[in-house]
């Protein structure tokens, strides 16, 4: 046991908690005025509903016991035996400090897929699909890439901090969620403006500040490890800052602050499956290119696939998530963290790139499949998509009663 280990993940966890409110605004500041309620109240409505579940079970069966490489069991259901003292994931913290620092994963995860749904989906619906995603998707997916005996693992691919487990599978599920409901009202007529950017830049910076407690904390330890990931961090979220700032220059003539805020983040999601992997010099290539990447994921979704992906979950998240999964094969060295077994691509070797695909595929397949089933269920008790006039009023009224500011024209 180490306490500055454990104050260390202790805070860590903090940090990673606070990433959801910064989510909620960051969502919150990119809808119309008549939605921001509904969809900060998602994000809000999922930090209490996944500490309850990963408590009771969720935790269990992420990381409790192994079936078939899966899925856990009920082992440490209500976190029975999760106590005080070491457990096998980490040998100098506390088993409950492993465990909620990994809650904080389980509360960002489904937060995420909100983005893509924001504006048509009733509130009873998404919080019954949230129930059943978390567990068909999510617990399934931490497993097999983080617990003990996880199929993905045990086939050498790495995921230092959610590239499969969080982005790719979240924002899969955002796609195919965005489908089956369909287009907001009016989407090709009507022009959606962003109703408050300064609550997108709050949003973004939280995150930013969250993130480095999602990956130097992802070392499990305050060690040289932890800051490798902090710096490939900071480097890569502010080389994609760059990068959007440089396409936006390109495109329009201007740099725009969204844009800027859009960049950063997409370069912490790129990060996120490499930050204890890749040399820090890599981290200036694969945040510089995720940008344009992603903006050209974005385009193709919504511009070629006609898709509503309305916050661009999936082309931020799902593709920024792949390109990551991807270049941490590409760039990834055993000699800074032994947990990858090769070397990657750029080294010669070709064994850790061949996993990390696999993976993804993987990931992309219990993504999709997952997210159907939990559709499917949850249009047994109640339709997933708003009526006309509910649309119309707002999801803030028709669904809670609430508005977020006094009513006047202009921002709807």
């Amino acid at each position: 046991m180490n306490s500055g280990d454990t104050a260390f993940i202790i805070v860590s966890a903090a940090l990673v908690f606070f990433m959801t409110p910064g989510l909620a605004f960051f969502y919150g500041g990119l809808v119309r005025r008549k939605n921001v309620v509904n969809t900060m109240m998602a994000c809000v409505a999922i930090m209490g509903l996944s500490v309850v579940m990963w408590a009771l079970f969720g935790y269990s069966l992420s990381f409790g016991g192994n079936h078939a490489g899966i899925i856990g069991d009920f082992r440490w259901f209500g976190l029975n035996g999760v106590g005080m003292e070491t457990g096998p994931y980490a040998d100098t913290i506390p088993h409950l400090v492993y465990c909620g620092f990994q809650m904080m994963f389980a509360m960002i995860t489904p937060a995420l897929i909100t983005g893509a749904l924001v504006g048509r989906i009733r509130f009873n619906a998404l919080f019954i699909f949230i129930i059943l995603w978390s567990i068909v998707v999510y617990y399934p997916m931490a497993h097999m890439v983080w617990g003990e005996g996880g199929f993905l693992a045990s086939i050498g691919s790495v995921d230092f901090a959610g590239g499969n487990v969080v982005h790719i599978s979240s924002g899969v599920s955002a796609l195919v969620m965005a489908i089956l409901l369909g287009k907001r009202r009016g989407y090709e007529k009507v022009t959606y403006r962003i109703h408050n950017i300064p609550f997108v830049v709050l949003g973004a910076g939280l995150l930013w500040f969250g993130w480095f407690g999602f990956n130097a904390g992802s070392a499990l330890a305050a060690d040289g490890l932890a800051a490798h990931a902090f710096m490939t961090t900071a480097i890569s979220a502010a080389s994609a800052l760059l990068s959007w700032m440089l396409m936006d220059v390109i495109k329009g003539g201007k740099p725009t602050l969204v844009g800027a805020s859009t960049g950063l983040v997409v370069g912490l999601v790129a990060i996120t499956p490499g930050a204890g992997f890749v040399p820090v010099w890599s981290s200036f290539i694969i945040g510089f290119l995720v940008s344009p990447i992603c903006c050209f994921g974005v385009s193709l979704v919504k511009k070629r696939l006609k898709i509503d992906d309305a916050l661009d979950a999936f082309g931020c998240h799902g593709i920024g998530g792949i390109w990551g999964g991807i270049a941490t094969g590409l760039f990834a060295q055993s000699s800074i963290n032994d947990v990858a077994q090769w070397d990657g691509l750029v080294f010669g070797e070709t064994r850790l790139f061949v996993a990390q695909i696999i993976g993804i595929i993987v990931t992309i397949a219990v993504a999709v499949v997952g997210t159907l089933i939990c559709a499917g269920i949850v249009r047994i008790f109640t339709p997933l998509r708003a009526s006309v006039k509910e649309e119309q009023v707002g999801m803030d009224v028709s669904q809670h009663g609430e508005q977020a500011y006094p009513s006047f024209n202009g921002l709807d």
